[in-house]
């Protein structure tokens, strides 16, 4: 079990200390909205050319701590710094330092592909020649390049995300935030903007993504923090962060649940026993495959005999520790997932 203080304990698996490669700072952040507490006191850094995820649900104060980094909103306290520029004191100067895709599409739907980009160029007074050559190179970079005349109103979902990408690199931002940047879009098309991301990371541009999605955060980002109720957490790479719940978990689909919790309690090797609608979720010390016929061994012992419906392997994912550090699991479009978790 893990109570308050060893979360506290728990949470902070990378040092956040500030150097020459930290390209973000943000220290004791506090926003409210009236009286109701959106960002509380949280502090964290990102490195120079990283993959940064702030994972977590709507409402968790996600959006609100992007729009506090770049200018758009003004925190009740703590401090801000993006690639040295302190936000709080001259948020101003932060426009040339960063691109920003917002969840929501912010194009001209009778503008065409070509004229969004110029437009955004010529807003940032970026020479003609400079500019043409830019939106090109851009638009080959999103896979857009066949569609420049396309008006925006008619691409798909994950084509206007990759045009705002495009539009947001315009400028050469060292950092770019994505706001859930595959928030409605299908599997295929959730792939792609994955695709375009790595490629832009690798040319060397820190990323800031948020995302409600676990798989995204998990492929995508080299450290990921864990936000809920304008708090984090707890934060680490992916692996890390699936290593605090053991090597395995496994699920036992039963009736009896109290009756088979009571007889696998004691042994060594099971860290925790929660329990679910359907059974029981074990988490582990070690892999699950040796493991399973030692638990169903002493199931099989019950008198009078035990049934155990099913039995499930599988390794510790995002959701898993989000669901073992808030006590829910994130609901997302279309799910309706119930959950009884009691630490």
């Amino acid at each position: 079990m893990i109570d308050d203080n060893s979360k506290v304990k728990a949470k902070n698996f990378e040092t956040d200390e500030i150097g020459n490669d930290t390209i973000v700072m943000v220290k004791d952040l506090v926003h409210k909205y009236g009286e109701f507490t959106a960002v509380d006191g949280i502090s964290f850094t990102v490195n120079r050319g990283e993959i940064f995820s702030f994972l977590g649900p709507n409402g968790a104060g996600k959006t609100t701590t992007i729009n506090v980094m770049i200018g758009l909103l003004k925190p009740i306290s703590g401090e801000v710094y993006v690639d040295g520029i302190n936000i709080i004191k001259s948020s101003e100067k932060v426009k040339d330092k960063v691109g920003i895709v917002f969840q929501e599409t912010l194009l001209d739907r009778e503008m065409t592909v070509w004229e969004s980009m110029e437009f955004h160029g010529k807003l940032y007074k970026i020479p003609k020649d400079e500019r043409h050559a830019k939106i090109w190179e851009l638009l080959e970079l999103v896979e857009l390049h066949e569609k420049p005349d396309e008006l925006t109103k008619w691409l798909s979902g994950g084509m206007k995300r990759r045009l705002e990408i495009a539009r947001a690199l315009m400028t050469e931002p060292p950092i770019l935030f994505l706001d859930e940047p595959t928030l409605g879009l299908d599997p295929q098309g959730r792939v792609l903007i994955w695709e375009q991301i790595e490629k832009i990371n690798k040319r060397g541009t820190t990323i800031f993504l948020t995302t409600h999605y676990m798989e995204e955060a998990d492929k995508l980002a080299n450290r990921v923090f864990i936000m809920d109720h304008g708090k984090i957490l707890i934060s680490g790479t992916p692996e890390r962060l699936k290593d605090t719940l053991g090597k395995d978990v496994v699920y036992l689909y039963l009736m009896e649940k109290e009756r088979a919790k009571g007889a696998i309690e004691d042994l060594d090797f099971i860290r925790e026993i929660v329990e679910f609608d359907k059974g029981l979720e074990l988490l582990l010390h070690g892999s699950g495959i040796p493991l399973v016929p030692r638990i169903m061994e002493v199931l099989d012992d019950l008198k009078p005999k035990l049934v155990v419906d099913g039995v499930n392997i599988k390794r510790p994912s995002l959701d898993d520790v989000f669901l073992y550090f808030t006590g829910r699991k994130i609901i997302r479009e279309n799910e309706t997932y119930k959950h009884n978790f009691h630490h």
